[in-house]
């Protein structure tokens, strides 16, 4: 079993921010693949498919972003999952918007919600893929860019990120993380 956690904030307030890029992978996973079943369970919305051959996973963390660690805990405690069954999918402001970079494992980079999950799960040796939705410009605070939402022109971009990011994702299920590391960052 692979577990894919999109990072994101709930509730309408944060609809459609940079800062929900994950959710939103999460929602064209479940796009493609017919995932409708969502339930609320382990402080998060979960829905299980099979792809290639394996039964995944697709989970978006409920708790806010900082806390997204104690919802994966909570999920691959339940499940009997281990940190190489884990993929963590987030925004990342210090990527160019459109740019997508796939990890075995690593530091939290300054991303709240993936310290986290390192804090949680007592390891970072767990896959990451990280969207690019910067640079942040000088203007703006950090917050305030990660919390907006992208302009329209942005915003095909971004979609375009997402889409991709989704078929990486697929790879590193059906491959792992150096074949999906080789053919998408």
């Amino acid at each position: 079993m692979k577990m894919i956690v999109g990072l994101g904030n709930p509730g309408k307030k944060y609809d459609d921010t940079r800062h929900n890029v994950g959710f939103e992978l999460i929602g064209e996973l479940a796009r493609r693949w017919h995932a409708d079943g969502f339930r609320d369970k382990h402080q998060a919305q979960v829905a299980e498919v099979v792809r290639a051959g394996e039964k995944v996973l697709l989970v978006a963390p409920q708790t806010y972003m900082n806390l997204s660690g104690v919802s994966v805990r909570l999920a691959a405690d339940f499940y009997k999952l281990t940190a190489a069954d884990l993929l963590v999918v987030c925004d990342d402001f210090n990527l160019p918007l459109g740019t997508n970079r796939m990890r075995p494992k690593g530091s939290a980079g300054g991303q709240n919600g993936l310290d986290n999950i390192i804090q949680q799960m007592g390891t970072s040796e767990f896959a990451r893929l990280r969207i690019g939705i910067g640079p942040v410009p000088p203007q703006w605070s950090t917050v305030d860019f990660v919390l907006g939402k992208f302009s329209r022109d942005e915003q095909e971009n971004a979609d375009q990120a997402i889409r991709r990011a989704a078929d990486a994702v697929e790879c590193w299920i059906a491959e792992g993380t150096t074949a999906a590391m080789n053919e998408y960052n």
